[in-house]
C-alpha cells in the first residue's frame, strides 16, 4: 500500500509547512460527502496519530488513517496550476466515478 506526491506537490506542501512554521506533514483522508459519496480531506499534521500509516515523498510526510487507506492505496498527489487556480490534484486508481463538479467520487 502506498501514497505518493509528485515533486511539484511535495514542493508545494513544503512551502505551506514552512510558511505555517510547524508541522510534521499532511494527512489525507476520505469522508462521506457530496453527490458521489466520498471526498478527500487534507489537513496539516502537528503530531501523528498512533494508528496512522506514514509515507514519505521528496522529504514530505503523508499520514493516512487505516479506514481511508483502503480508498487511497496507489494514489498519486500532484500540484496543478491552471490560470489563476492552483491546488493539489488526486490521481486515484480506485475511483470508479466522479460527480460532475469534481468534489466527490465513488469506488
Amino acid at each position: 500500500m502506498a501514497i505518493s506526491l509528485t515533486n511539484e506537490a511535495a514542493q508545494h506542501v513544503s512551502r505551506q509547512l514552512s510558511s505555517r512554521g510547524k508541522g510534521e506533514g499532511i494527512r489525507i483522508a476520505v469522508k462521506t460527502s457530496g453527490c458521489s459519496g466520498l471526498a478527500y480531506v487534507l489537513e496539516f499534521v502537528d503530531q501523528a496519530e498512533p494508528e496512522d500509516t506514514a509515507f514519505e515523498s521528496d522529504g514530505v510526510k503523508v499520514f493516512v488513517d487505516p479506514k481511508s487507506l483502503v480508498y487511497l492505496d496507489g494514489t498519486v498527489v500532484d500540484f496543478a496550476k491552471e490560470g489563476l487556480n492552483e491546488g493539489l490534484e488526486f490521481r486515484n486508481p480506485n475511483v470508479a466515478g466522479e460527480c460532475g463538479c469534481g468534489e466527490s467520487f465513488t469506488v
